[in-house]
């Protein structure tokens, strides 16, 4: 049943693996312009590049539209605008970091991820309208996993594109609360927002598309209110997020090596200064290593960490 709301709609969906984001192209013959929504983390742009190329069949893509601005969501939009010469609208709040582009403000040295530098050519904001042959998209903010993420919804096929904002079980570390800031509270009421809408189908930031909207809503809350109870397992996890997405992009590397990395990554020191302070750095590491490799997620050799 997707395929064909897909299809009628001039919608495609890149589904892509965990180190970048999917991507949605929205290519109606109906429609003027070419639209991407997202575009992957920047060790895959030449293979984003190639799939919406042969998406397009001939047609030049017009406009990228960035949900919001980590690492793994934009990180192809250097490539693309090089190849397609398209319009970039990101959102309004990240519009002047994007300019003299603070890469500590996009948070790219936080994380110790790479971002190639980008121009955007415009903004997007909550209010607005993404206007596509037929369809109009509303434009809908939706902090909490990032306080200027926004949602895209289109009423008449209610159809959400929901970012990190909601995933099929849960949704997106909920970066704030790892730099001291409220962001469970933001979280809480994006849901409430979402919960309101009319949606048959989801198409998340990762993963595959979903039909079982309310019962996601569900989830997404029990998580919350389970992370918001323990604060500590949430920013244990978000460590450990960073430590994998570091795996997933370079795949096997010395231990020493990723300790070296550990310590230029703002977000693991402010996270065990915050929350863990009463263990070693070191040991703290260790530790979560040993519960990355006794769920599968790594392999620790020696003196060697691969990627599983």
């Amino acid at each position: 049943m997707i395929n064909a709301l897909l299809q009628d709609a001039g919608i495609t969906i890149f589904e892509r693996g965990w180190l970048s984001s999917n991507n949605v192209l929205l290519a109606s013959e109906s429609a003027d312009e070419t639209v991407l929504v997202d575009t992957g983390y920047a060790t895959h742009a030449g293979q984003t590049v190639a799939l919406v190329r042969n998406a397009l069949k001939g047609r030049r893509l017009s406009r990228i539209v960035n949900t919001h601005l980590h690492s793994d969501h934009c990180g192809g939009n250097h490539a693309l605008q090089q190849a397609f010469d398209c319009a970039v609208d990101v959102p309004s709040g990240e519009a002047s970091k994007v300019d003299v582009w603070d890469e500590g403000a996009l948070t790219y040295r936080a994380t110790g991820q790479q971002c190639p530098r980008f121009r955007r050519t415009g903004s997007i904001s909550a209010g607005d309208e993404l206007v596509h042959g037929g369809s109009r998209w509303r434009v809908l903010a939706a902090p909490g996993h990032d306080p200027e993420s926004i949602v895209l919804y289109e009423p008449e096929l209610q159809l959400l594109i929901s970012a990190d904002a909601l995933w099929a079980n849960g949704f997106g570390v909920v970066f704030p609360e790892i730099v001291g800031e409220p962001g469970f509270d933001d979280v809480k009421r994006t849901l409430e927002m979402l919960a309101g809408l009319r949606v048959r189908w989801v198409i998340p930031g990762h993963g595959a598309a979903f039909d079982d909207f309310e019962p996601a809503i569900v989830r997404a809350f029990k998580r919350l209110n389970g992370l918001a109870a323990d604060p500590a397992k949430h920013a244990r996890h978000a460590a450990k997020v960073l430590i994998k997405f570091r795996l997933l992009e370079v795949q096997s590397c010395p231990l020493d090596e990723l300790n070296r990395w550990l310590d230029q990554v703002p977000y693991v020191a402010m996270t065990h200064a915050a929350y863990f302070s009463g263990v070693g750095m070191r040991a703290w590491r260790i530790e979560l290593l040993n519960e990355l490799a006794s769920s599968g997620t790594l392999s620790i050799d020696g003196a060697f960490v691969r990627n599983i």
